[in-house]
């Protein structure tokens, strides 16, 4: 008969085992070099360096990287948002409805629908979009955008975005970070992977 003290053990062996591949599961690696499909989506992006992919997604067509920890450097992917849905999850479509992206949505409202899901859903207290310009994103017109925000935690981040509007969707690439040391740090790896965007 199991003795009590090794039904215990077993039990938190069997726990422990359980979190383990939890945790695999919640992250996967992305190594330098290796072209990657996003969002189980149709774009890809190959690494310069590895980078690390959340297991949490806040939205169905999204997809997050960093290197170091969320709060402190993040790249969301938006691979594909169709017409009438938001960049998000909603938490309550009727309590606390998030703007959408639309049929008519043009490529110089991106940012704002960027602040406002922001403002939305993450609770910003406050949001500046800096700098707004043309570019080629995606073998397509598209815009690059930088952006200062402050969160819940009154910490000031800054971030910049490259989107396009591809067959009536939306694509676009965020990165965020604190703007004391992190932004800077790693913003030109950022570039650097954003510019590896293609859709296959």
């Amino acid at each position: 008969m199991m003795s009590m003290q090794h039904k215990v053990r077993c039990g938190l062996l069997a726990l422990s085992m359980l979190l383990a591949a939890a945790q695999a599961d919640a992250h996967k690696l992305h190594k330098q070099g290796e072209a990657a499909a996003v969002a189980d989506s149709s774009l890809t992006v190959t690494p310069s360096r590895d980078w690390n992919q959340l297991g949490t997604k806040i939205g169905k067509k999204t997809e997050t990287w960093t290197l170091d920890g969320e709060q402190l450097n993040d790249i969301t992917f938006f691979a594909g948002i169709e017409p009438g849905k938001p960049l998000v999850k909603e938490k309550s479509k009727k309590r606390e409805p998030l703007p959408k992206f639309t049929t008519t949505t043009l490529l110089a409202e991106i940012p704002e629908l960027l602040e406002n899901t922001s403002r939305s859903f993450k609770g910003s207290g406050s949001f500046q979009i800096a700098s707004v310009e043309p570019t080629r994103f995606l073998d397509s017109d598209g815009v690059v955008f930088n952006y200062v925000f402050t969160d819940e935690d009154q910490l000031t981040r800054k971030g910049e975005a490259r989107a396009a509007i591809i067959k009536g969707r939306l694509y676009m690439i965020t990165f965020e970070a604190p703007r004391l040391s992190y932004y800077d740090k790693v913003i030109a790896d950022f570039r650097a992977l954003a510019d590896t965007a293609k859709l296959r």
